[in-house]
């Protein structure tokens, strides 16, 4: 059976709970970095559906203009130029600054198997990796366990995605408890100065709670601050391989341009965050950033767009620059938009409403772990056995 670890196993004393419990360093099977350190997954699932073409602007597609206008003409002298035929949002400067490092790949006209429109079933199709739901069967945890390493899932409880069979799980997420006075730090120092151990637990989370300061006060927990605490949680112990972010709100069927410019800042200082975090983990970084579908490519009557199917995808991090060859050798260079563009002309939809899917979601990160992790042939079989890898 899978072995899912969390935090509260590992507290002794009621006054240490209370203080590990605000910090993310709670891990006592932790290994130190002075060990041996596996390259880092980080995959950040958008849950609501991004829409794909207010992300990644297909410019130069002459029915884009007449389609998406309305909302586009307010920004296009701040479009983030990729190539000739693709702009970033303006909102999206720091994902902007990636693709000029050679720390971003971005991927457009991509879907899972699912062809519906409910988000609960294409949320779990695409933790789960498969055409049909397992629940307890995640792709996540399958690639975990091919490259024997530990995984983290920040969040209350372990995602579909994260969940498998022999494979080490540890959850954080940050408490609404009061923040410990110095007067409370002081006395659980002394009373534990004589156990190395809870010491150093103690020492590590008195250096973490700063990561978590005023977080009570949030009424949703703000991602940069999640993906901080992910960071933190990576540079600091060997053993974690991959983990699992979560980012709500994508769901825009209204006055879609202003809550996409609110949500795509989010992303990009979440973004930021990990990356400041990790330090030097940054640069052996893998970074996945996907959503369950796509959007409608017409507006709908609320300035907003619909449940559709193709969406769109970004692989990021210093991996990419820092192992350049291995991942244009898989099939996904940096500085460089993938993917087969289907077209915008009403016969060229799929259901002639959405963006057609011209690849699956699945097959660019199996490409991805090829690169990253060294997974052979057989291994991506058995993560994704519905796709077929050449």
């Amino acid at each position: 059976m899978s072995k899912y670890i969390n935090r509260r196993d590992f507290i002794k004393g009621a006054g240490a709970a209370w203080v590990l419990m605000q910090s993310p360093s709670v891990f006592a099977t932790a290994k130190l970095l002075s060990e041996s350190t596996k390259k880092p997954l980080v995959w950040v699932m958008l849950r609501g559906g991004l829409d794909p073409l207010h992300t990644i602007m297909p410019v130069a597609d002459p029915d884009f203009a007449a389609i998406r206008g309305a909302i586009v003409k307010p920004i296009e002298d701040a479009l983030l130029p990729l190539n000739q035929s693709f702009s970033l949002h303006p909102d999206l400067p720091y994902l902007h600054q990636l693709y000029g490092e050679g720390q971003l790949s971005p991927i457009v006209a991509v879907a899972t198997g699912y062809r519906e429109r409910s988000h609960f079933e294409a949320q779990d199709q695409l933790e789960s990796g498969l055409n049909q739901t397992e629940h307890e069967n995640g792709w996540l945890a399958r690639a975990l366990n091919a490259y024997s390493g530990d995984g983290l899932a920040l969040a209350r409880a372990v995602p579909i995605a994260l969940r498998g069979e022999d494979n080490t799980v540890q959850t954080w997420y940050p408490t609404a408890f009061n923040e410990p006075d110095d007067d409370l730090l002081a006395r659980l120092t002394s009373l534990y100065s004589n156990d190395e151990q809870m010491g150093e637990w103690l020492d590590l989370a008195k250096m973490q709670l700063t990561a978590t300061q005023g977080m009570e006060q949030k009424r949703r927990t703000n991602f940069a601050l999640l993906a901080k605490s992910c960071g933190q949680l990576m540079a600091q112990q060997a053993n974690i391989s991959c983990a699992m972010l979560e980012l709500n709100g994508w769901d825009t069927h209204n006055n879609m341009q202003g809550r996409l410019s609110r949500k795509f800042r989010e992303l990009d200082a979440g973004l930021l965050a990990l990356r400041e975090s990790l330090g030097e983990r940054w640069k052996d970084t893998l970074v996945v950033v996907t959503t369950e579908f796509g959007r409608t490519v017409a507006i709908n009557g609320t300035s907003g767009s619909d449940h559709g199917t193709g969406a769109s995808m970004f692989l990021a991090g210093g991996a990419l620059a820092s192992n350049a060859p291995d991942f244009a050798s898989a099939g996904v260079a940096n500085k460089q938009v993938h993917g087969s563009w289907p077209g915008l002309g009403k016969d060229q939809l799929y259901e002639g409403r959405d963006l057609m899917p011209t690849s699956d979601t699945r097959e660019w990160i199996g490409k991805a772990l090829k690169a990253h992790w060294s997974l052979n042939k057989r291994q991506l079989a058995e993560i994704f056995p519905d796709i077929s890898f050449m």
